[in-house]
């Protein structure tokens, strides 16, 4: 973990502050657009929150967060609580959205997810690619950063307010969509789900706030090796891998616990991992908070 200060919380929308945190010991880790950390907050709880700054600013960190309505005690914490000057330990980041090169970018931001686009857009430009900004919000009021988007790019952003406006067509710009350029798209579930529906899934890229539902057999018991310290741990049919590991006192880090942030991630060296997350484990990974084994035993690094 990396220590940072509070070093600004900003107003920027109906429901959404702006957090700067700056690093306490020296610059941050580095990142790349798309990038998330792990804030741990003073009330015990971590959450996890898209950088939304400028990549090679290293003294500090932006993060912006929603005062969601059904919090489990993050954001309401950080919007009731949370005072400048605060101590606070960030993770080093992790990109489960990386921004992949392309000669055109469609980026559709909802609410606050606009917050992993905001930096892609910035990239895109800089970059010299055709990029064009389609921003969802119920109203302008309620969408962090609009003016600034506006200000700095101009006509490559569509601010479109439902209240207003009715839902984007997502159909007829996915038929005016280059068949080169790369579609990013983060925000609530049913945006999400409306642009899988129509944008063609090789080209489209989405991040989700909440694990899509899934349907799996049941859950079995299963073992799980420990490879460097040769322990085996047993998993019971209730009980996630995770909190097995936990309780026979193996430290994983963990965030979501809900497949979607990717914090609790482990190599597999042997057995068949069944995955159940959200993003997508690389060949020999798994995200243990969810994801549970095909075979009756699975071998990790551990």
């Amino acid at each position: 973990m990396q220590r940072t200060v509070l070093e600004r919380v900003e107003q920027v929308a109906e429901g959404a502050v702006l957090l700067v945190l700056r690093g306490a010991e020296g610059p941050l880790a580095p990142w790349e657009p798309g990038a998330h950390v792990d804030l741990a907050l003073p009330n015990w709880l971590t959450r996890q929150y898209s950088l939304c700054g400028n990549p090679a600013d290293r003294d500090s960190y932006r993060v912006a967060v929603r005062h969601d309505r059904l919090s489990r005690g993050g954001s309401e914490y950080v919007h009731l609580f949370l005072r400048t000057g605060r101590t606070l330990d960030v993770s080093v980041p992790r990109n489960n959205f990386p921004l992949l090169p392309a000669p055109e970018y469609l980026f559709l931001a909802g609410g606050i997810g606009i917050t992993p686009i905001l930096p892609m857009l910035a990239a895109a430009v800089e970059a010299g690619a055709s990029a064009t900004l389609v921003y969802v919000g119920r109203s302008v009021a309620t969408m962090p950063f609009a003016g600034e988007l506006r200000a700095v790019h101009g006509d490559r952003v569509r601010v479109h307010a439902t209240e207003e406006y009715g839902r984007p067509d997502f159909a007829t710009l996915a038929a005016g969509l280059d068949p080169r350029a790369l579609v990013y798209c983060c925000g609530p579930t049913p945006m999400l789900d409306a642009a899988e529906a129509v944008f063609p899934a090789r080209r489209l890229h989405i991040e989700r706030f909440r694990p899509t539902v899934k349907e799996f057999p049941p859950a079995r018991p299963f073992d799980v090796h420990c490879v460097r310290s040769g322990h085996t741990i047993r998993v019971g049919a209730e009980e996630s891998m995770l909190d097995a590991l936990h309780h026979a006192g193996y430290q994983i880090p963990s965030g979501c616990r809900e497949g979607v942030c990717g914090s609790c991630e482990i190599a597999v060296v042997d057995g068949e991992p069944e995955h159940r997350d959200d993003i997508g484990a690389p060949p020999g990974r798994m995200y243990c908070c969810v994801s549970r084994a095909l075979s009756s035993r699975l071998t990790i690094e551990l």
